[in-house]
């Protein structure tokens, strides 16, 4: 990604990963489940969200009643990208995942570009209790189900394993909800571009799933500035809310769309000409991508692996065909690093 838009992201802060992290994101890619990129499921606000909120498009209709911890966030979201995607690898294996599942926190932190200190896992914690506290009534269906009881995002939560010198949780076990667990098994679901996750702003992190969602590998796709706004989710005035759609198009740093605004209020999205779609892609080995990895990692370069890989995808992208993926990966990573030595 160019420098001019790198200063509108959040810094990576894991560019160079541990190898003993089992880090999916490296090995597939990060994906969302359609029904909460279609309607605004989570509240943009970093403050406490306290109200009760109903959300209407044609014939959907879905209900928050949030406890005392508030509705959970767009940033407490991630918790639901990451499990997702562990359930995406083992159906990619041919297997079901249970509902329950056991997840390293850390590793959670460091796949979705958070910090690992002590608040960190203090903001996790809270995070699951606001997934878990929300109740939500919705005829939105997942794997042609509908749940019509009141439900959280995830049902429940237990710490499996605790660091007594730190005093963080180190295991978890997170019970997702059937509505989000069916989502997953009918595979309604999206890849999504990992510097998803250093979109520092709300709304940003909203209007690209949004984009993904509804542009998708499309040429254009246009929705009116008030429609946009429901769609949201977003509670500031219209007038706020065209000037952050405006002050967005100025910099034009989400992943793979640009955002433009046009008279009648009308927004335009569309595909970035360097969009490198991942499905579309072969996929690499997990052999060779621990081997590049610790290929970076140990050439003393300014070089990380994320970066060599996108460079890579984005070849693939615009028709570079090797005989062997895996093979040319390699190469490419020892020609990246030769260059820097």
């Amino acid at each position: 990604m160019p420098t001019s838009l790198q200063k509108n992201l959040l810094a990576d802060k894991h560019p160079v990963q541990d190898f003993f992290i089992a880090d999916i994101f490296d090995s597939i890619p990060v994906k969302d489940d359609m029904a909460s990129m279609e309607h605004p499921v989570f509240s943009l606000s970093k403050r406490k969200d306290t109200r009760n909120l109903e959300y209407k498009n044609g014939d959907f209709t879905i209900t928050f009643k949030p406890n005392t911890d508030g509705l959970p966030t767009i940033f407490d979201k991630d918790v639901l990208l990451y499990c997702g995607s562990l359930m995406m690898k083992e159906m990619n294996k041919g297997k079901t995942p249970p509902r329950t599942l056991r997840v390293s926190s850390h590793d959670l932190l460091v796949a979705t570009n958070r910090s690992t200190d002590g608040r960190s896992y203090s903001r996790l914690k809270n995070a699951l209790d606001r997934l878990k506290g929300v109740s939500i009534k919705t005829n939105i269906k997942t794997k042609k189900r509908e749940i019509t009881s009141a439900f959280g995002l995830i049902e429940s939560y237990t710490i499996v394993e605790s660091s007594r010198v730190k005093k963080r949780m180190v295991k978890l076990e997170i019970t997702l909800s059937e509505w989000f667990y069916h989502s997953i098994l009918g595979k309604e679901v999206l890849t999504i571009n990992r510097n998803y996750f250093r979109l520092g702003k709300a709304l940003e992190r909203r209007l690209y799933e949004i984009a993904r969602k509804h542009c998708g590998k499309n040429s254009e796709w246009t929705i009116g500035l008030a429609k946009l706004k429901e769609k949201t989710g977003s509670t500031s005035h219209l007038d706020k809310f065209r000037f952050f759609i405006r002050e967005i198009t100025k910099t034009n740093h989400l992943p793979d769309y640009e955002i433009g605004f046009s008279q009648g209020d009308i927004v335009r999205f569309s595909p970035k000409s360097n969009f490198c779609s991942i499905e579309d892609l072969p996929t690499l080995r997990q052999e060779s991508i621990s081997k590049a990895k610790q290929m970076v990692a140990q050439s003393n370069t300014d070089w990380n692996f994320n970066a060599i890989h996108e460079q890579f995808c984005l070849q693939l992208s615009t028709g570079f065909k090797p005989d062997t993926v895996d093979g040319a990966f390699i190469g490419f990573v020892k020609k990246k690093l030769l260059e820097k030595a």
